[in-house]
């Protein structure tokens, strides 16, 4: 298996573990159940989780970015394909 190929799957499970994070980040903190209320220390656990699901999603969603962008040639600072790099990929 060559190197584009283990980054192609690494893309990928990135973007599965982006949508895992989404859905913690989206569950509820505070139960509506008066018997089943959090304790503030729990509150700040739970709030800081969802605080590092969310920063988390975005590092790896701008990693996948700048290797889907490295694996397509195109140069990062310019957001262009460098010239021939389209022309040797198709060979």
């Amino acid at each position: 298996m060559d190197v584009k190929e283990l980054k192609s799957q690494i893309i990928k499970a990135g973007e599965i573990a982006v949508i895992q994070l989404i859905k913690v980040a989206k569950e509820d903190i505070i139960k509506y159940d008066k018997e089943d209320e959090l304790a503030a220390d729990k509150l700040k656990n739970a709030a800081a989780t969802k605080k590092l699901c969310i920063m988390d999603a975005f590092e790896i969603i701008k990693k996948i970015q700048e290797e889907e962008n490295l694996l397509d040639g195109v140069d990062i600072k310019t957001n262009n394909t460098p010239k021939g790099f389209a022309e040797s990929r198709s060979k």
